[in-house]
């Protein structure tokens, strides 16, 4: 069934922007033109941003709550909408973004709350854009809006742009957030990292080793990191998402998952997270 959005008294209608784990990173080679190719596991949580969107007919794009130091021009939900919005068209949108999803955490939170832009302005907008046609259009916002237009999890490979749909368990994880903000251009630029790892077989994912080659190098960059890694060590094979700053670590189920992370100390921000087997607004685009 096609997601429904609660629409609020001042007609905003709230859509999720959901968080995403790479449950292993792998750097197998480098293009000539500087760009790492990758394998990994894109693996969709319920964490999420909420985008509230409210239609114009004005053609206006209004942010009401940009980020501090983020100009609304340059925010991604802004610049998705009007790369949507079709030419010398009378479709506006008024957007606010309850952002919860932590900046420069390898979570995917802008990527993922531009995709939901271009998902529910589709909609709304009555666009009839094809899935392929957005994920085209998502490119040019980055490099993960494409995966969460394409809504499921994912075997990702090249430099992020073959996917391959597939099932994953259920899964339950703690996952913490170092204060830090990590700058993924400094992590791939760094002389130390490694780019050889052996290349690997969407059937043969069940074997993969659940590395992330990008970890090593934000530890050495960000010791907050390791301190947060050594804290969930104990409770399993923690390891960090993306290229940081968030660790996870899988739990065998909710209640244990709440009882780690209620041991901890007041000040490490955290939280419990299950797996979804699709992006809520999948049905958005076909």
């Amino acid at each position: 069934m096609s997601f429904t959005p609660i629409v609020d008294e001042q007609g905003f209608a709230a859509f999720p922007a959901p968080a995403k784990l790479n449950l292993f990173l792998h750097i197998v080679g480098r293009r000539q033109d500087g760009y790492h190719l990758l394998e990994s596991v894109f693996q969709l949580i319920d964490a999420h941003d909420t985008i509230w969107l409210r239609l114009r007919h004005d053609g206006q794009i209004v942010h009401h709550n940009p980020l501090p130091g983020v100009p609304a021009e340059l925010d991604l939900t802004v610049r998705a909408a009007r790369l949507l919005q079709p030419k010398e068209s009378d479709w506006g949108v008024d957007i606010r973004v309850d952002k919860r999803l932590p900046m420069g955490g390898g979570v995917g939170g802008g990527s993922s709350d531009a995709a939901t832009v271009l998902l529910a302005l589709n909609q709304l907008w009555q666009l009839d854009y094809s899935r392929a046609d957005l994920m085209t259009l998502g490119l040019r916002l980055g490099a993960d809006v494409p995966f969460f237009i394409f809504g499921q999890n994912a075997f990702v490979e090249g430099i992020g742009e073959i996917m391959t749909a597939i099932a994953t368990p259920h899964r339950h994880y703690v996952l913490l957030h170092p204060q830090v903000h990590v700058s993924t251009p400094e992590i791939f630029k760094d002389p130390l990292l490694t780019r050889n790892s052996p290349s690997i077989k969407v059937g043969d994912l069940e074997e993969a080793v659940t590395r992330n080659d990008l970890q090593a190098c934000a530890v050495r960059k960000y010791p907050e990191i390791a301190e947060q890694l050594a804290l969930l060590k104990p409770f399993g094979d923690a390891r960090m998402t993306g290229s940081g700053s968030c660790v996870f670590v899988e739990m065998p189920s909710q209640a244990a998952a709440n009882a780690v992370l209620c041991g901890l100390l007041e000040s490490i921000s955290g939280l419990v997270v299950s797996t979804l087997d699709r992006h809520p607004l999948y049905e958005y685009a076909k």
